[in-house]
């Protein structure tokens, strides 16, 4: 489903930030990204969303590959792709139901049946009573539920999150987790960048890519 072949993404200023990467990620897969601030965990997952390409290398998404990959296919690849990230990036003068709804609307999805999936979505993240609250009547948790149920609005067949506990406490950290946890049992593969490596440690099952200045050190999903 994502693939990674000998890619290298290097900048200008700042150097390589990826260097000769190679993995697969299979449908329905649990993956965290571990790593030292700058090793490469929010490029990799930019490189997944098409928002970056690979100055060297191959990227394949759902048969997409980032070397022949057209402006309108990327749109067409992102609703396959949801995306959390740390700082919730929620629209404040929105409630709950109108930043999910946004998702949708701006595909043109028809009114009624943004409406009726928008409640099903607060529901399954467990905010249907938080419908008309906005963003700062809401706690970090609850905020980050809504940015899940947003990532959520296209049934995508991914989700990427950077860093999506980041900003919580230890209690809403394990909240957050355990939703991605039953999104990933319903089908959905997840791929979390995150530093909290006592979440990677409470998910033993969970495949680990452990980067280091741009390359894999470490892959538990590695055939040996």
């Amino acid at each position: 489903m994502i693939r990674f072949e000998h890619v290298f993404k290097e900048y200008p200023r700042s150097g390589l930030a990826l260097n000769d990467v190679t993995f697969q990620i299979r449908k329905a897969e649990f993956c965290f990204l571990t790593g030292h601030s700058g090793a490469g965990k929010s490029t990799l997952l930019r490189l997944i969303h098409m928002a970056e390409r690979p100055t060297r290398g191959e990227v394949l998404v759902s048969g997409y590959s980032s070397t022949k990959i057209r402006s309108r296919e990327i749109a067409l690849l992102r609703r396959k792709i949801g995306f959390v990230f740390q700082d919730f990036r929620l629209l404040q003068n929105r409630t709950a139901a109108e930043n999910v709804a946004f998702a949708l609307e701006v595909t043109g999805a028809p009114r009624g049946a943004i409406r009726s999936r928008v409640s099903k979505l607060l529901a399954q993240v467990g905010l249907a009573s938080k419908s008309e609250a906005y963003p700062s009547e809401l706690s970090g948790g609850e905020q980050q539920r809504v940015a899940v149920a947003r990532a959520l609005a296209h049934n995508p067949m991914v989700l990427l999150a950077d860093e999506p506990t980041g900003n919580l406490d230890e209690r809403a950290t394990r909240g957050i987790f355990e939703l991605f946890r039953s999104i990933n049992a319903a089908g959905t593969a997840i791929v979390m960048a995150t530093h909290n490596l006592d979440l990677v440690r409470s998910a033993p099952t969970c495949r680990v890519i452990e980067l280091d200045h741009g390359t894999v050190v470490y892959d538990s999903g590695r055939e040996s």
